[in-house]
């Protein structure tokens, strides 16, 4: 699927302002993502937070419908922010029984951490696609270094990706 990462690039730069908090950051990035990404094969798409010493995240911006929260660290969020490692998730059945189905519909997955100044992870990006194999390491490198240049997360090089 060939998405324009460009076209988000410039939405984000019009609406994210120097000094937002990180809430209001996640915000506007999920509702950038959605518009930029919803035709493009995307499903769902947005943030899960952990707090320091949590055996659960929570659910934080998202669109374009709920989902599971709390949800524990077994499935590919909590794997990606404990790992410190992007997941590529050509489909889902891959993941076994540690995958959290919030829609039985969702093929394939794509989960990026945050990573703080301090190499903490804070959250993560997660998007999920009904079509399988939807992602591509290309996107995980596209999303991660935007994610980057807004400030949620850190050098995207320093993020390993793996594909599931």
């Amino acid at each position: 699927m060939d998405r324009d990462y460009g076209r988000i690039r410039t939405a984000l730069r019009d609406r994210v302002r120097d000094g937002s908090s990180r809430d209001e950051t996640m915000r506007v990035a999920a509702d950038v993502f959605w518009d930029h990404l919803s035709e493009t094969g995307v499903s769902w798409i947005g943030f899960y937070t952990l707090e320091p010493g949590a055996d659960e995240m929570l659910l934080g911006p998202r669109r374009d419908k709920p989902a599971c929260s709390p949800i524990g660290l077994h499935g590919a969020c909590g794997q990606s922010a404990t790992t410190r490692t992007t997941l590529v998730v050509t489909h889902v059945k891959h993941l076994g029984e540690g995958y959290v189905a919030c829609d039985p519909k969702d093929t394939s997955e794509l989960v990026i951490p945050c990573i703080d100044e301090t190499g903490a992870c804070w959250g993560v990006l997660d998007a999920d696609s009904f079509d399988e194999g939807s992602f591509t390491e290309s996107d995980a490198s596209e999303l991660t270094a935007i994610l980057h240049e807004i400030g949620l997360t850190t050098d995207p090089a320093s993020i390993p990706v793996r594909v599931v």
